[in-house]
């Protein structure tokens, strides 16, 4: 993850947890900026559903773990809020 762009457009998909009931409707949002919707996913998503949540930039996906391993990492341009 060396060459993550942090600047590139970015779409979270945040699916129905493991624990959530059935028929949950998948939600979607659009960022400016990749940073952005991993801030989002980190701070604002309950933890079952940041294992289930979905970061998509261009061609590259990234999971929950990852999108948690990209906010935690040096390179990370905003400020944590947890």
């Amino acid at each position: 993850m060396n060459r993550f762009d942090y600047l590139a457009p970015a779409e979270l998909f945040m699916g129905k947890s493991r624990v959530s009931t059935r028929g949950s409707p998948m939600r979607y949002l659009r960022f400016a900026t990749s940073a952005e919707a991993i801030k989002y996913a980190v701070e604002s998503l309950e933890p079952p559903v940041l294992l289930s949540a979905a970061l998509v930039i261009g061609e590259d996906r990234y999971e929950g773990p990852e999108i948690r391993a990209l906010y935690e990492g040096k390179r990370f341009p905003l400020s944590r809020g947890k």
